[in-house]
């Protein structure tokens, strides 16, 4: 059972790091036609009918009062800040720039992880995002275009990796009282909450954006977000913050090979060795020392709770 859990919350990692990478051509793509706030409202609204829609058919209801804390600071935080700030940066840097920075992410989870969830650092953690922080630079660089970016962009996809982390380590204490699907439905209408003063803007834009970019819109809201936060949240109550931020370094190298694959842009030298370098840092820091059985991971005292808020024992 412990094996079989294991390897399901592998999956879901795999499920959110895939379509969080195809997000990032969403977001180019829609981005021409919806300005940030909008976009990200119009994401969240998507995003939360669809959660919604599956939470009442599997009657899961309303969170304890637990888990509450947790789900309004990230809802706030990554729901909302993260994705308004993130889609505006990237209208002002170029598209490495912004995987550079927005990269600092997985390390201030790890960071923050220590710190106040009492998650441990194990070498091979560090080692890993070491490894795929410089694969991220390198396809950052390959990237690039000329080199010119805005010190506001920066700033920007700054805050949005700030958001990022912040958002992560506030989840994982509401993930001990709450499913992954109650804690990202509530987390997703308290984000869309936030960005409501956009409401006439995205009125407005709608009306004349071309379908290509709505449907991205729309795209954004239910399986980047509806469905990559859930399988997120779920890995995410079985496992460490920080181990699953250093999992998301595998978004470089897929946003490569799509490009590659769908948008016939051949990845140069730089790129490949980049990408290359990213999935072997994933690797490295989900690796376990040889001879070690599989510990139980770091979690907030608790036990977790499954549909409609019921307790659950998760004894590993």
């Amino acid at each position: 059972m412990q094996k079989r859990t294991s390897r399901l919350a592998l999956a879901a990692a795999g499920v959110t790091v895939v379509l969080w990478a195809s997000a990032f051509v969403s977001i180019r793509s829609a981005g021409t036609a919806y300005s940030p706030g909008a976009l990200a409202l119009g994401r969240l609204l998507a995003g939360a009918l669809v959660l919604g829609a599956v939470l009442l058919i599997r009657r899961e209801g309303v969170p304890p009062r637990a888990a509450w804390p947790g789900i309004l600071v990230s809802g706030l935080l990554w729901f909302g800040v993260y994705m308004v700030v993130l889609n505006w940066g990237e209208q002002e840097v170029d598209a490495g720039t912004a995987a550079m920075v927005v990269n600092i992410g997985p390390l201030l989870i790890a960071l923050l992880g220590a710190r106040f969830l009492r998650e441990s650092l194990p070498p091979r953690l560090l080692a890993g995002m070491a490894v795929s922080f410089a694969g991220a630079v390198a396809v950052g660089l390959s990237m690039s275009g000329e080199g010119r970016a805005s010190v506001l962009g920066v700033a920007l996809c700054l805050l949005a990796a700030v958001a990022y982390a912040g958002g992560v380590v506030a989840q994982k204490p509401a993930l001990a009282h709450g499913s992954a699907l109650q804690v990202t439905t509530f987390g997703c209408l308290v984000g869309a909450v936030a960005c409501l003063p956009f409401a006439g803007r995205l009125v407005e834009e709608a009306g004349r954006a071309p379908l290509p970019a709505t449907l991205n819109m729309l795209y954004l809201g239910v399986f980047p977000t509806a469905l990559a936060f859930t399988t997120w949240a779920y890995a995410l109550a079985r496992t460490t913050a920080g181990r699953m931020g250093a999992t998301t370094y595998a978004v470089p190298a897929l946003v490569v090979l799509m490009a590659w694959a769908f948008l016939g842009e051949l990845p140069g030298p730089l790129t490949l060795l980049g990408g290359a370098l990213c999935l072997a840092g994933v690797a490295v820091s989900r690796s376990r020392p040889r001879g070690t059985g599989t510990a139980a991971p770091s979690r907030t005292p608790g036990a977790s709770s499954g549909p409609g808020g019921r307790r659950e024992s998760r004894t590993r």
